[in-house]
């Protein structure tokens, strides 16, 4: 077995995985990247669509393009890369001395030990599928996630449809609905379960009202129909009127994103059931020691720059974590009123902290308040929010005084009625 020493381990070629890859390189760190497929980039390679880079490089960029501003980076810092490689199993050291053992595999390399000093998981997410939902009716073909139907169309060049149905409004399938229209298929319905979209506000106009797409909030598609090919799909709002049908020969499914965390497990890293990624703290460190998470195996987000910039934080505080600086006082957080989840669960007393949140309700009026038992040590207004768009704000330092390693802090989301 071959054995390779370095620094840090990335684990995922995407977004992530370049960022802090390139970012750790940076710091001048011994780092080394891994990525299960052939080629850099990960799911941007298939979202052909515009849109990417308005926050991090100043420019609208599609995704391809997105990629290949950080693979050309990786290939400028001659940061080693093993492509078309599988990890299968993490074996953790006890602390920064004692290195981590990274077993994966490969065609050109077979089988490789990776003992670094820490690793950063980034392996993203994928898609929950029909078992996951459990769509009652039978199981004839015609029935697709939507970023399948993504790299169908986009690299492999096959179009999976010609009169489609789309399940859930979830960004991917709005996308694909205007994908699915530009290639000369029909697509008759996009139905979503929640009484509000899924998706980007901006994926709503451009993708389904531009194409005079029907968007049926509130409803769900209650039975897939057809015996070797989807013939129709029956739909039932939930207000309790009668359902009805739609003829068609394609079901395309948009409904949510999981972190991809299998790899994370075999490592003994403590998930959140919140977020279904790895519990992490003030500077991303995972609940195992020198084992770091960021993107969206962390938490599905809705944006890529996003999850540059936090991968850029997580770097940063892996090159602190080698170079033994100690992460100071921290203090758990949680996610109160009106939001899903808050990521990450700890906040440093000492140091700079983000926080990540999801909204659980649609507002125009509202305003995010930090707890630390019965007394709001900060506050901050908010203009529209809702569970599609992530929530991102800084916690001023000048605050943390006013906390103790003893206080139970929440965050809350409150609607209010500030102009």
């Amino acid at each position: 077995m071959k054995i390779e020493n370095r620094d840090v381990l990335v684990i995922g070629g995407g977004a992530a995985g370049m960022a802090a890859a390139t970012e750790l390189k940076e710091l001048g760190r011994d780092v080394v990247l891994v990525e299960r497929d052939h080629v850099l980039g990960g799911i941007l390679n298939q979202c052909i669509h515009n849109g990417f880079g308005l926050h991090h490089f100043k420019e609208e960029l599609t995704g391809p393009e997105y990629a290949e501003r950080f693979s050309e980076l990786v290939n400028e810092q001659q940061i080693p890369v093993h492509l078309g490689m599988t990890i299968t199993e993490i074996t953790p050291g006890k602390d920064v001395e004692d290195r981590h053992k990274v077993y994966g595999f490969s065609a050109e390399h077979g089988m490789v030990c990776f003992e670094v000093r820490a690793v950063v998981l980034a392996m993203g997410c994928r898609e929950r599928n029909r078992g996951n939902i459990g769509t009652p009716g039978t199981r004839p073909s015609g029935v697709y996630t939507a970023g399948l139907a993504q790299r169908l169309v986009n690299i492999e060049g096959y179009i999976p449809g010609k009169e489609v149905v789309i399940v859930g409004s979830g960004d991917i399938g709005l996308i694909m609905a205007r994908r699915m229209s530009w290639v000369g298929a029909k697509v008759k319905a996009v139905v979503e379960i929640q009484p509000y979209p899924a998706g980007l506000t901006r994926n709503i106009v451009q993708c389904l009202n531009d194409f005079g797409i029907p968007l049926y909030l509130n409803h769900v598609v209650s039975e897939i129909r057809g015996k070797d090919r989807v013939e129709a799909v029956e739909i039932t709002p939930r207000d309790g009127t009668e359902p009805f049908v739609i003829d068609c020969d394609t079901v395309l499914l948009s409904v949510g994103l999981v972190p991809d965390t299998e790899i994370a497990k075999t490592g003994g890293v403590l998930l959140t059931p919140e977020t279904g990624g790895p519990l992490v703290d003030s500077r991303h460190e995972s609940s195992v020691p020198g084992i770091f998470a960021c993107g969206n195996v962390l938490h599905v987000h809705d944006l890529v720059d996003y999850v540059t910039e936090e991968s850029l934080r997580c770097a940063a505080s892996v090159d602190a974590y080698i170079g033994k600086e100690s992460v100071g006082k921290q203090v758990d957080i949680q996610a109160g009123a009106n939001l899903k989840y808050v990521v990450p669960r700890r906040m440093s007393l000492q140091g700079k902290n983000h926080l990540y949140m999801r909204s659980l309700i649609v507002s125009n009026r509202s305003e995010i308040q930090l707890t630390a038992g019965n007394r709001v040590i900060f506050s901050k207004r908010l203009r529209h929010i809702q569970p599609s768009e992530m929530i991102g704000i800084d916690v001023p330092d000048e605050i943390l005084k006013d906390i103790d390693e003893g206080d139970h802090l929440e965050v809350h989301l409150k609607e209010t009625n500030h102009e």
